[in-house]
């Protein structure tokens, strides 16, 4: 683990080697603010704290891919709305110097967290890309129109879901009508129409979501879990794409090509 403090012009580093004795698990290291800095002197997984953390926290969960953030600025673009809707402290002026170092050069998830104007940013390795296996919860879905740190019911949800063997789960609102994973947007194949659950029913604005709405046309739908029986169905963030969904409730979900297709176009050149 790596904790930066923004100090002037200057950020001082400390290294935190998490297999050595505690006698040497703290090293300081110097380093300019961003620029001309190598990623080579940080660790493999890496925070950045800065000041001191209020209740409510924004997100905003990123993948760097050799070291380039390809959804950066809409990442942020959608951090500076939500700061705005929900009139709390913007970010530093250095965020994206920040982000930067922290992504490195490696492929990596970049985690910020924004709490009264100061921010956390951590990452960690990519998970494995498979189908996934996804049930429906009984986890009530809230509004949830801005990313924040109030993210329990997504968490039941995907504990609830791993307890039953699956990989993560889709919720319903109180009308019962399907509306996002805990993590991911969903879409499904509609008589060779792409659907995907309303924005209006309170679902976040996902960036992966968006990127999917570029590449093809897209069919806003409100829709309950049976409807969804017989369709080819996928999940997408911004972290790892486009994920086919296996299994819904046990039983298999047919696979479509342009699926695939939007897979391999998912991701900027």
């Amino acid at each position: 683990m790596l904790r930066c403090w923004g100090l002037g012009s200057t950020l001082t580093v400390f290294v935190v080697l998490l297999q050595a004795p505690a006698s040497r698990r703290l090293a300081p290291i110097r380093a300019r603010r961003c620029k001309g800095t190598s990623s080579k002197k940080f660790a493999p997984n890496v925070v950045f704290l800065a000041g001191t953390m209020a209740d409510l926290g924004l997100i905003e969960t990123m993948r760097a891919r050799d070291g380039r953030l390809p959804w950066l600025s809409r990442h942020l673009a959608r951090l500076h709305a939500s700061v705005a809707a929900l009139k709390v402290a913007p970010p530093p002026d250095d965020i994206v110097d920040l982000v930067r170092i922290a992504a490195g050069g490696a492929d990596r998830v970049v985690r910020l967290e924004l709490r009264a104007g100061h921010v956390e940013i951590s990452t960690r390795a990519v998970a494995e890309q498979l189908p996934v296996r996804v049930v429906v919860s009984e986890e009530p879905h809230l509004p949830y129109p801005h990313k924040t740190t109030q993210r329990e019911a997504f968490g039941r949800a995907f504990a609830n879901a791993r307890r039953m063997g699956a990989h993560d789960a889709l919720l319903v609102n109180a009308e019962n009508y399907v509306t996002e994973g805990t993590a991911w947007s969903l879409f499904w194949w509609k008589n060779g129409t792409l659907c995907t659950p309303a924005e209006e029913l309170g679902i976040l604005p996902g960036v992966g979501r968006s990127r999917i709405m570029e590449l093809v046309g897209v069919e806003e739908q409100r829709v309950q879990p049976a409807e969804l029986a017989g369709r080819s169905l996928f999940l997408v963030n911004a972290v790892r794409g486009v994920v086919e969904i296996s299994r819904l409730e046990g039983e298999p979900v047919p696979r479509d090509p342009r699926t695939a297709e939007l897979s391999a176009s998912f991701w900027p050149d």
